[in-house]
């Protein structure tokens, strides 16, 4: 069996400096798409037909695109239509291209999460004399916000593994440091099993981040 085991000591901590540019990716892609998400859920809801339409018509397309093609379209073809794009980091494209795509999948997270609260809350904090953004704030978003949480934290969780796509645009990042490695030394499995442990702990430590602020925010409605 010719599996060198040290090299793969060798390799982890080489790529561990990209941790911070993938996280950072990941975060960012995350702010875009939860600000892109809250606006379709509310088209969504929309007594508009025009906003309800675009808001299909996003949901389908981002929902069906592979990613790479994405990010492509993104960081090459959309500097042929506007030249002053041809300035853009690829950093900036992955952020970009990572976030609208995942909006369409939280766009639905948040729209049922805000369905699952009892309508009845409603009528009661209006009945106290609260009105109906201060009953929204205080009363409804907490509660949406807990349901919200698995599926959003699985939505980053899918993030931090595709910020992976982003080598296919010239950023070395933690998959394109291992990729040069197995290319420059042969021990590809090695390499790519470096990898895939470093993203594994990522992962890890997440969702026990995760885990604990579900705790935390369902402990005042806990009986």
């Amino acid at each position: 069996m010719n599996f060198d085991f040290a090299y793969v000591l060798e390799v982890i901590p080489a790529i561990m400096k990209y941790v911070p540019l993938t996280l950072f990716m990941s975060i960012l892609a995350m702010v875009v798409a939860i600000v892109i998400g809250i606006l379709l859920a509310v088209m969504k809801e929309s007594q508009k037909t025009l906003l309800r339409g675009f808001t299909s018509v996003y949901l389908s397309f981002f929902r069906s695109v592979p990613t790479l093609v994405l990010l492509f379209i993104i960081y090459y073809g959309l500097p042929q239509l506007f030249p002053s794009l041809t300035a853009m980091e690829a950093v900036t494209a992955a952020v970009i291209g990572l976030g609208i795509k995942q909006a369409a999948f939280l766009a639905e997270i948040f729209r049922a999460a805000i369905i699952s609260v009892n309508k009845g809350q409603m009528e009661a904090g209006l009945s106290v004399g609260m009105s109906k953004l201060q009953t929204a704030y205080r009363i409804i978003l907490p509660q949406a916000a807990e349901n919200a949480l698995p599926g959003t934290g699985n939505t980053f969780i899918s993030l931090i593994k595709e910020t992976s796509l982003a080598f296919s645009l010239g950023v070395t990042e933690l998959f394109a440091e291992a990729k040069m490695m197995a290319s420059s030394s042969y021990k590809f499995l090695e390499s790519y099993l470096a990898v895939a442990l470093v993203y594994w702990v990522l992962i890890i430590i997440y969702s026990y981040l995760q885990r604990i602020l579900e705790e935390k925010l369902s402990k005042p409605y806990r009986t």
